[in-house]
């Protein structure tokens, strides 16, 4: 089995991610693309992972490559491949299915709960009723055709969904470490900006190692859903 992420930016890694990929036996590569836009054969991987970054999917003129990376998407999407899309790999997904991207009412930065969205579909990823995980967002996203929405918060309405069985987009960070955290704060402070969902650098670093512990625990449970382990 192979594993492909894409990474956009040098600090917005696969933080818990890579360890559950090579706990399964995954080979793993990736395209970061702010060295190569190099893509792989679609048919040759398993899983696509797409990890999240500063800049917008509708920044195409400055991002020439975000075009690439939509084709690309969707071409794995409609190939039956799991693909977990985080922040702004959610975004990209929604935009690469036909779903609009755009600013969110408000940003939302820091740690704030989510909340499930319960639904009686079969083969439908279930969500804590409540929890609270990681934030580093200011966009949001429309739900593609034919996704089911899983969990929202009350800074933000579409957290996450899922398209068929195999592919989910999350706007919130479930991988973060305390070294990714520390690695945001360091490289995007400027977006500190203090408001209603926006909590402060201080706020952000002080949470307890438990805590880390229980959103890496839920993105293994994201994983082992995507992986096939559905139960």
């Amino acid at each position: 089995m192979r594993a492909h992420y894409f990474q956009h930016v040098p600090f917005e890694g696969l933080g818990s991610i890579e360890p559950w990929l090579r706990s399964k036996g995954y080979a793993l590569s990736g395209t970061r693309f702010f060295e190569s836009t190099d893509l792989p054969d679609p048919q040759a991987i398993d899983f696509l992972i797409i990890m999240g970054g500063p800049m917008s999917v509708n920044d195409e003129i400055q991002f020439p490559w975000l075009a690439l990376e939509k084709a690309f998407v969707r071409e794995v999407i409609e190939a039956g491949k799991a693909v977990l899309g985080v922040c702004l790999g959610a975004q990209m997904i929604a935009d690469a299915m036909g779903a609009n991207v755009f600013a969110n009412a408000e940003k939302e930065i820091g740690w704030f709960p989510i909340h499930a969205v319960v639904s009686s579909k079969e083969a439908v990823f279930g969500f804590p009723s409540s929890e609270t995980v990681f934030h580093w967002h200011g966009e949001t996203f429309d739900l593609p055709p034919g996704a089911i929405r899983l969990a929202g918060s009350k800074g933000c309405k579409n957290q996450a969904f899922q398209l068929g069985k195999r592919v989910m987009g999350l706007q919130f960070h479930l991988e973060t470490t305390p070294e990714s955290a520390k690695a945001l704060v360091s490289h995007c402070r400027e977006d500190l900006v203090p408001s209603k969902y926006v909590q402060t650098a201080e706020e952000i670093l002080s949470v307890s190692p438990d805590r880390y512990k229980v959103i890496n625990d839920l993105m293994g449970r994201v994983l082992d859903f995507l992986h096939g382990e559905n139960g």
